[in-house]
């Protein structure tokens, strides 16, 4: 049989686990890149190792300056020494020296680094230049924000690998668009405001602009607001799912809470404002209202009581119509605008599932009295009542690409999420657009095929695809072109529940987001960025940045030969950066083979390999693939494919505990629990065993709940079924389910197979009966002779 292996990357031999794909996973190969261009860097003639590419660079004659701790920084003025303390700042951070600014008014001298903003400089906006020569380095622009960049610019020439060793070079530079945008969901999951300032120090440096702050949603309401007190109080905490919501030590309810105060709002405000960052608050709009609705009940269209939850998806709950709650919206807005001083208010708008809407008879009564034809017009009429609001106090509405249907109000910006044709729309009718389309730019989907993802959503938004984004569709005619007003990736943090896994799903992911934003698109080429990264990636070691390691990890397919004793293993870095081998035991380095065809070898055989480029090798630790006789007849979940392929909702989702630290990680089909081993050898196998736990089904999905298909059970905890061939086909083997697991959350299964099984055949396991609250999941099958 041929199937995908990926093997962990901790630096421990694996010897029984063997890591394929789910159906919603294409092979572990190349990223997909331009049309006509092969995978792998390759450098640019004049290009430099700056992330995102300058828009204009011209090499000059010989050499710059070498920046050393003795090198001279200059800064003219007031604007210009806070820029010039800024990039000595970010320049030692960067793993270069630590400059002095010199003091006074002393004279600038040959082979130093000068600031200076020229109020007659050609650009007032963002623009910059830079001369490098064997005389210094001489940055300037028409105001602070442009001379910042340029200062960022200067620290990449001088960092990553260059030994600080300037070109001579001029450079000219300005931003393809204005809004060039990352969004954090703090409302699933909180950040400490140490994680938040963190992740505005590496958008700063990767010249991104604004940070859309998502501060509500059903899990909780993380913003203060004085006039409503209990918002925080009650909306703020949640009771996490399963042994996560439990104290380990009394065994008590162990609520998830967090929010931010004003003052701390403020602070994290004048943060990015220093680092020329606007900061775009969330609250949303008539969806996604759990939290404000289970601390104000009234606000609510139903009766029922509700609290925050840790559920994931999308809630039926929104806020009613009555004039009461738009004037509570208004009076929380009044709030968001003392606080934030940016020009937009982002009012979400999106998945407002209208069924309580329609089931209520004041709501409908309401809509009479309107003059309002549907549920749609509804939210629209919400959506203007506030946008009136804002323009009366000089702020502009945006929301998500829903506020298209039922009429958009006249000034609002959408961000376009579902796909572009919410913004081509938009920006057609005249309204000004961001796009952020959810195939592209959303960071909460892995980023490779690699087992070590850590949870989220199994469909990839991996650099390639994403590099590849177009933000200005072909089809908008040229006069509406300025509508577009740029990009935003989304990190929403369902599954993200800690920094270190925040750092994983932004990075390099947000470099090239970056560069999207920033270059002509002539500038633009993936194989160059591709040769620039990895000095990036020494930037991003020298800021103890965690970014994800999977891109640069080497992924490992196999043909295995049980009969001859035989595994014939093919690798690939998923870039396409050249991958080096050993099989002897030796570690992995620039000199060990370089890869080209598939290797054949008898078991037991290990293989280890790592992704190089220009001698150094990318990832943190090589990847080490062990087969053994045993190995070869054991498959985890991640090596299984769905039995229903698209028509599932493949997650990749994790053990609910323990309440801290590391947990067990399943990807699990939440439409149907049913998993295929395709192509099983069955020649000598008497038995099948499987290990399978329970963990809680946190999901609302509205109007896909027709979508899940629970096999009927005959007895009283269902059954778990072994099918050949077909996941639908005839039963071989049948076990009881218990009626809970082990103590440890698993329970061991076998099955006994026909006597005389034999050949290769798709091998099918299903758990029976509708388990809800609580859900069966595949840690791992084995075949037993």
């Amino acid at each position: 049989m041929v199937k995908p292996f990926h093997a962990r990357m901790h630096g421990a031999l694996l010897l029984g686990s063997l890591f394929a794909l789910l159906p919603a996973l294409p092979a572990f190969a190349a990223d997909p890149v331009p049309a006509a261009e092969a995978p792998g860097p390759q450098l640019r003639a004049n290009s430099l190792m700056l992330i995102p590419a300058p828009a204009s660079v011209q090499p000059g004659q010989g050499s710059g300056i070498t920046v050393s701790a003795t090198t001279a920084l200059y800064a003219d003025g007031e604007a210009a020494q806070r820029v010039a303390t800024q990039f000595a700042d970010l320049l030692a951070r960067s793993g270069g020296p630590r400059l002095a600014l010199a003091t006074g008014k002393a004279a600038a001298k040959a082979g130093g680094i000068r600031f200076q903003i020229i109020p007659t400089f050609r650009d007032s906006g963002e623009s910059y230049t830079l001369d490098s020569t064997a005389q210094g380095v001489l940055v300037q622009a028409g105001n602070e924000t442009g001379l910042f960049y340029g200062a960022t610019t200067l620290a990449q020439l001088a960092t990553g690998g260059s030994q600080g060793a300037l070109p001579a070079v001029q450079i000219q530079d300005a931003p393809r668009f204005p809004w060039r945008g990352f969004m954090l969901d703090s409302a699933r999951h909180f950040q400490s405001l140490d994680e938040i300032k963190r992740v505005l120090d590496a958008m700063s440096a990767h010249k991104l602009n604004t940070f859309h702050w998502h501060l509500t949603d059903d899990q909780g309401w993380r913003m203060e607001i004085k006039r409503y007190p209990k918002l925080t109080e009650v909306g703020s905490c949640r009771l996490p799912a399963g042994d996560g919501g439990i104290d380990p030590v009394t065994r008590q309810e162990y609520p998830y809470c967090g929010f931010y105060t004003q003052e701390q709002i403020r602070e994290v405000i004048a943060y990015a404002a220093k680092l020329h960052i606007q900061v775009i608050p969330e609250i949303d709009v008539p969806g996604h209202a759990t939290a404000a609705i289970a601390a104000y009940p009234e606000l609510g269209s139903i009766s029922t009581p509700l609290k925050p939850i840790s559920e994931w998806g999308v809630f039926p709950n929104l806020f009613n119509v009555e004039d009461s709650t738009v004037s509570f919206l208004e009076n929380v807005l009044e709030e968001v605008i003392a606080l934030f001083p940016a020009k937009y208010v982002h009012v979400g708008g999106d998945e407002a599932v209208k069924d309580q809407w329609e089931a209520s008879a004041q709501i409908q009564q309401r809509m009479r009295e309107l003059g309002i034809k549907d549920e749609m017009a509804m939210q629209s009429h919400i959506i203007k009542r506030l946008e009136t609001f804002l323009e009366e106090h000089d702020r502009r509405l945006i929301g998500w690409d829903e506020i298209l249907e039922g009429g958009l109000p006249p000034q609002a910006t959408v961000m376009s999420w579902r796909g572009i044709e919410g913004g081509l729309a938009a920006a057609s009718a005249g309204h000004d657009v961001i796009m952020s389309p959810v195939g592209y730019l959303y960071l909460d989907y892995l980023q490779t095929a690699s087992p070590n993802e850590p949870p989220g959503r199994p469909t990839q938004v991996n650099l390639g695809k994403l590099y590849s984004f177009e933000p200005v569709p072909d089809e908008l005619p040229a006069d509406k072109r300025g509508h577009i007003l740029g990009l935003q990736a989304n990190m929403f943090t369902e599954h993200t529940r800690s920094y270190a896994r925040l750092q994983h799903n932004l990075f390099p992911r947000l470099a090239a987001v970056a560069e999207t934003g920033w270059s002509p698109p002539g500038k633009r080429d993936f194989r160059d960025f591709l040769a620039r990264l990895p000095s990036q990636l020494q930037r991003y070691r020298a800021w103890g940045l965690a970014y994800a390691q999977t891109p640069f990890e080497v992924g490992v397919e196999y043909h295995d030969d049980r009969a001859a004793g035989t595994v014939t293993v093919s690798l690939a870095n998923p870039l396409g950066y050249e991958v080096r081998y050993s099989t002897d035991g030796q570690p992995v380095t620039a000199q060990s083979p370089l890869y080209q065809r598939p290797l054949t070898a008898k078991v037991p055989a290990t293989v280890q390999a790592a992704a190089f480029y220009q001698g150094r090798m990318l990832a943190a630790e090589p990847t080490v693939a062990a087969f053994t006789p045993q190995s070869l007849l054991a498959r985890r979940s991640d090596e299984l494919l769905s039995c229903v392929g698209n028509k599932g909702l493949v997650l990749r989702l994790e053990d609910d505990g323990p309440r801290e630290g590391a947990r067990a990680v399943f990807n699990v089909d939440i439409f149907q629990p049913c998993w295929r081993w395709p192509q099983a050898q069955l020649d000598g196998i008497g038995s099948v065993e499987v290990r399978a736990g329970r963990i809680p089904y946190y999901f609302q999905l509205a109007h896909d709940e027709p979508n899940r298909r629970f096999e009927k059970a005959r007895r009283a905890h269902g059954e778990m079924l072994i099918r050949r061939g077909s996941c639908t086909g005839k039963v071989l083997a049948e076990v009881p389910l218990p009626a809970t697991p082990d103590a440890d959350g698993f329970v061991s299964l076998r099955a006994t197979l026909p006597k005389g099984t034999h050949g290769t055949d798709d091998l099918c396991i299903n758990f029976t009966g509708d388990t809800r609250p609580a859900m069966w999941v595949l840690d791992e099958v084995t075949l037993q002779k």
